[in-house]
């Protein structure tokens, strides 16, 4: 998502945000009413909506914390098509409530992985929730790449190949997609530790290459039923270089791209945002006093 999109929505999310006053009259609380959330996050149906805050709820629950504090239940006067009003049920949401509606909302939808980083973070620049997005997407990437390598294991371990014949699997598909430097070679040119996987240390766009050409290899072992590390090897030194080749024609060269912050180091400052968020999110006030939007 580049910096214009992220800027877009954020205009969209800060432009349904209200004020309520505190208890105390001293500070402002600022909330977000559940329809409007709605709309922003993509949802065209209320039911299925509250299936997500139902969730939340939920998540809040179990966690010890009290869901009065974040969840409010209100009702609201709307006008009907043909100029009736009537009463419905809305929810009154603190910022730590938005958060655990987008946890539990699709993250494959812009607007919720968006929002998963806008409530996430006590800031409203746009360039801090960018590198939080980007922080967030390498973890998911990277994720996906170890339950995808777990499934090859799995699968080729089914027709006669043990770990080190994996082992030996995936470093040969390192070798095609980084243009004959092998696994080691790549650990000395990005100074990673030879302990260390090299995946830890690898920019997303590389991380989803390997993953790529992984899911390949996974596909077509079960696809054509391959059985054996010599034929097994080959399908995955091809998709690995289809791979390359792709990215190739478009002037990149996976061995040239530098190396990214350890990847540890990254999913503990997401970690520590996330377990941040509640604590830092106002609460909601006993009585609501008053409501403005900013």
């Amino acid at each position: 998502m580049d910096i214009q999109r992220i800027n877009q929505h954020k205009q969209t999310f800060d432009e349904i945000m209200h004020f309520i006053k505190s208890d105390d009259d001293r500070e402002e609380v600022e909330v977000w009413f559940a329809r409007e959330l709605q709309t922003v996050l993509g949802y065209s149906r209320w039911e299925n909506f509250q299936v997500a805050i139902g969730r939340a709820v939920e998540s809040c629950k179990s966690q010890g914390i009290n869901i009065d504090d974040h969840f409010r239940e209100v009702t609201k006067m709307v006008t009907l098509g043909s100029g009736a009003k009537r009463e419905v049920t809305d929810y009154m949401l603190t910022r730590y409530a938005c958060y655990l509606i987008a946890q539990n909302g699709d993250p494959k939808k812009e607007e919720i992985a968006f929002a998963q980083g806008y409530f996430a973070l006590q800031t409203r620049r746009a360039e801090l929730i960018a590198e939080h997005l980007q922080q967030v997407a390498r973890l998911e990437t990277r994720d996906r790449l170890r339950a995808s390598e777990k499934q090859l294991s799995r699968n080729i371990y089914q027709r006669g190949v043990d770990d080190k014949g994996f082992a030996r699997i995936r470093s040969k598909g390192d070798t095609a997609l980084f243009g004959g430097h092998t696994t080691e070679d790549m650990k000395l040119r990005l100074g990673v530790k030879s302990t260390r996987p090299l995946a830890d240390f690898l920019p997303t766009l590389t991380i989803a290459a390997k993953n790529l050409a992984t899911e390949m290899t996974n596909y077509n072992v079960e696809q054509k039923d391959l059985y054996g590390e010599t034929t097994i090897t080959h399908e995955h030194i091809q998709n690995n270089r289809s791979v390359r080749q792709m990215l190739g024609q478009r002037g990149i060269k996976p061995e040239d791209l530098p190396a990214a912050e350890d990847i540890k180091k990254v999913e503990r400052r997401v970690t520590s945002n996330e377990k941040k968020i509640e604590k830092a999110s106002q609460k909601l006030p006993k009585q609501i006093k008053e409501t403005k939007t900013e």
